[in-house]
């Protein structure tokens, strides 16, 4: 069966140094106190694009060779992958297509455009905007670098795994988001090949995770994709799902599920005690805490995945508002 391996991790991180920023750690006083263990948040929201994401297309553009970087790339995109191939593909000077649903905010389709890339909007779903991109792969010959199901993808997510071990090396738990698999999978590979007994727990919104039915269900299945303060964790992964399925079904230790009421906290928390402006996806490490639907016995690992939120939506959550669902997909 095709996996990643910790080898294909770390040849990713050769191929991308220089490329992507190896982002801090720090202590968090606020939930060590909380939780009686130290808990470390890793601030990957400070990646040059904002999220963990230039990653993977850093490491999948760098694997291309001369003719696929001539023919130009295309993915469908909840908005963080999109910017980060947008990105990636600008410092080579290539063509980047980007497909996405009419659920993605406004303010990722701004950066996404403000890095030269092409947008096509279609459909209310991930799904429909694969559609878009499987058309452009025929008939025009873009390369297809996908958000999450590609080795080069998962690779060059799986750094972050490493540099958390470097940085805890004690860890005992890692939280890391859980959407179509990409990240988690990569990151729990680095982990579990570096120190096998660190457990890994994927986290989810409980509107639309895809994975998580997929795993309940044993195969891969369709979910319907929901407006969610959580929106980078939205989209299937794929009936013809490749690696991420069977890689988090084997590496991942269990997945937590979380209502919006507790992602809005995580995002308050992440603003008030930690002074950091964290996205919906970004903050359901904290808030899985938070809650206390995770339990640790030593070190924590939190990994702060993306700050790409729209400020006004930051700020009615500081305030205490919580917006309708119905606001949130207008």
């Amino acid at each position: 069966m095709a996996t990643v391996t910790l080898g294909d991790i770390r040849a990713a991180r050769e191929r991308i140094a220089g490329k992507v920023e190896r982002t801090s750690i720090v202590l968090s006083a606020s939930l060590s106190e909380r939780l009686g263990v130290p808990v470390h948040l890793k601030l990957e929201h400070r990646q040059t694009t904002g999220s963990f994401k230039l990653r993977g297309a850093s490491n999948a553009v760098a694997s291309l060779d001369a003719e696929e970087k001539a023919r130009g790339v295309v993915a469908a995109s909840t908005g963080n992958h999109g910017r980060a191939l947008a990105h990636a593909a600008k410092l080579e000077r290539m063509r980047a297509v980007i497909c996405m649903s009419r659920l993605v905010p406004q303010n990722k389709l701004d950066e996404i455009r403000r890095l030269g890339a092409e947008i096509r909007i279609v459909g209310n779903s991930q799904d429909d905007a694969q559609q878009e991109v499987e058309r452009l792969v025929a008939e025009e010959g873009l390369v297809m670098l996908p958000p999450f199901d590609h080795p080069a993808i998962i690779a060059g997510q799986g750094t972050l795994g490493l540099e958390m071990m470097e940085q805890v090396p004690d860890a005992a738990l890692v939280l890391v988001q859980l959407s179509g698999g990409g990240l988690a999978s990569g990151v729990a590979a680095a982990i579990k090949g570096v120190r096998p007994g660190t457990k890994v727990v994927g986290i989810s919104m409980a509107r639309g995770a895809a994975m998580k039915a997929s795993l309940d269900a044993g195969h891969p299945v369709l979910v319907e994709e929901l407006p969610t303060l959580a929106d980078s964790l939205g989209g299937g992964i794929g009936l013809d799902n490749r690696l991420t399925f069977a890689m988090c079904r084997d590496l991942l230790d269990d997945v937590v599920l979380l209502s919006e009421d507790e992602i809005a906290a995580g995002i308050r928390h992440g603003y008030e005690q930690e002074r950091e402006i964290v996205e919906g996806a970004g903050a359901v490490g904290i808030a899985a805490l938070l809650a206390g639907k995770v339990k640790a016995e030593g070190p924590v690992g939190v990994l702060l995945s993306g700050r790409n939120i729209d400020m006004e939506l930051h700020r009615k959550i500081v305030c205490g508002e919580i917006p309708s669902i119905s606001e949130r997909a207008a």
